[in-house]
């Protein structure tokens, strides 16, 4: 009996720890929804070249922010690996860490408006009814 009151315990557990949904799923449409419906959206050309610009520009921007957050986290780990870590030192390279952990998401977001703001409302509301009928799939 207690095995199975635990087995029980263990997967409602398990279920509530399950993500929360993406506030930002309705709100925001990242460049490969765009790109995957681009036609159903009727994208005129010029909306097509900001965009290809954008994603461009971000994807620049995203291999020397994931450069320097390798480097970061590289540097801290080393320092976690001596026998006796400096905790000042550990904190000050978990700040750079952290910070490039932030520039990435902020530079996620930045593109995200940008093609946001590419599109008319129409588009946007179209956008969201392409995006719920394939979950409803």
């Amino acid at each position: 009996m207690k095995p199975m009151i635990l087995t029980l315990l263990l997967f409602s557990w398990l279920a509530a720890q399950r993500p929360p949904e993406d506030p930002l799923r309705d709100i925001l449409f990242p460049p490969e929804i765009v790109i995957q419906h681009q036609q159903a959206v009727g994208l005129s050309d010029d909306q097509k070249n900001r965009l290809k610009v954008q994603v461009r520009q971000a994807q620049l921007k995203f291999t020397e922010l994931q450069w320097t957050l390798q480097d970061e986290m590289e540097h801290l780990v080393s320092l976690l690996k001596q026998s006796k870590v400096d905790e000042k030192q550990a904190g000050l390279q978990l700040d750079k860490v952290l910070a490039a952990e932030h520039e990435i998401k902020r530079a996620q977001l930045m593109l995200l408006i940008g093609i946001k703001n590419n599109l008319t409302p129409a588009q946007q509301e179209q956008l969201r009814e392409l995006v719920e009928k394939s979950k409803a799939r």
